[in-house]
């Protein structure tokens, strides 16, 4: 688990990525005509977020690379073999990737806020967000396209990043799919939060591996690293949502509960006899109070699903950390696991 001081270092390590990550942005994706259509694909990326995930791709090319961080150029990124790769370039793929997914989720959920601000399909409407989406969609893999890796290399990175887009879809499908069902078992669970969330930090982590030309071993190891660390974030997000106050999760409070969203808390609870469907009495999260989330909160915390999801994303990132021993033993790495213990104690 992380202390202040741990968390202090990690937030500095993403602090100094998500600047160049943003100045990538902007070089990365310009506005053009029509105008509208740019504008919108870039609104949720000016938005704000951590950049968590492009994080993620330029710590583990520094862990795998055995360099130290920020001394290398990462629009000229040292392979394995000798030739240079532009990570930060990968890295912002990545990140749009997020993007796309978050404008396609608003949409599905009827979600209107994101980051604090207006989804995009409320601040501008429904067709020109899933116009907007695919836009960054496709420019994503257009990034991808452009690393000057070793063509074997890149070829493979490009079917990573295709292969975390259906397996993303698939996921999204599953969580749809759990509010029409009836009894969904928590290995269920797991996997739809696997498919729809952990891979691309899977991704994210595995990326860089293939394109500056490590061995299976540590490709793999790092994507399983992503995913136990990404699966542990969904918990945790699971558990934010019903724990932290509005304004500081940008969206509002208990608005799983409210659509009757499953999750790892609300499966623990059915089985302990909660009617979970209960809980709240609101047609829509604008509708429902705080009392009635407190309320809600109160019983899941009595019957200890609350602590259930929190020790399980827990037992996920231990599990991830181990993943990482494949690496040298470098700051970069130190940070990674430091990260993974930071994305189950964060606040918003």
């Amino acid at each position: 688990m992380t202390n202040d001081a741990t968390e202090a270092r990690v937030l500095d390590a993403v602090r100094q990525r998500r600047e160049l990550v943003n100045a990538a942005i902007d070089e990365e994706l310009p506005l053009a005509e029509p105008e509208r259509l740019y504008e919108a694909s870039r609104y949720i990326l000016e938005a704000g977020g951590k950049r968590l995930r492009p994080t993620v791709v330029l710590l583990a090319g520094e862990s795998i690379a055995d360099v130290d961080p920020g001394a290398v150029d990462y629009r000229s990124f040292p392979t394995v073999s000798g030739s240079t790769v532009d990570l930060l370039r990968a890295a912002v793929s990545i990140e749009v990737i997020q993007s796309f997914t978050l404008i396609h989720d608003d949409i599905m959920d009827e979600d209107d806020l994101r980051r604090g601000v207006p989804a995009v399909h409320e601040a501008y409407d429904t067709s020109t967000a899933i116009l907007a989406g695919d836009t960054l969609y496709s420019t994503a893999f257009e990034m991808m396209a452009d690393t000057d890796a070793d063509p074997a290399n890149g070829l493979e990175a490009m079917r990573m990043l295709a292969s975390t887009c259906t397996k993303i879809c698939e996921g999204q499908a599953l969580d749809v799919a759990f509010e029409s069902r009836g009894e969904i078992l928590p290995d269920e669970y797991l996997e739809m939060i696997e498919l729809k969330t952990a891979v691309l930090y899977g991704a994210a982590a595995a990326t860089p591996a293939i394109l500056l030309g490590a061995d299976d071993e540590v490709v793999d190891a790092l994507y399983r690293y992503g995913i136990d660390s990404g699966s542990a974030f969904q918990i945790q997000d699971d558990v934010l949502d019903l724990t932290v106050p509005s304004e500081e999760l940008g969206k509002q409070r208990g608005s799983d509960l409210v659509e009757d969203k499953e999750t790892l808390i609300t499966l623990h609870a059915r089985q302990q006899g909660v009617d979970v469907d209960e809980l709240v009495d609101a047609e829509t999260p604008a509708d429902v109070t705080d009392a009635e989330i407190e309320s809600a909160v109160s019983k899941l915390r009595d019957v200890g699903s609350i602590t259930y999801a929190r020790e399980k994303a827990e037992e996920l990132t231990e599990r991830s950390k181990r993943h990482l021993e494949v690496l040298p033993d470098n700051e970069a790495r130190r940070t990674l696991a430091e990260l993974a213990d930071y994305l189950i104690t964060r606040g918003y």
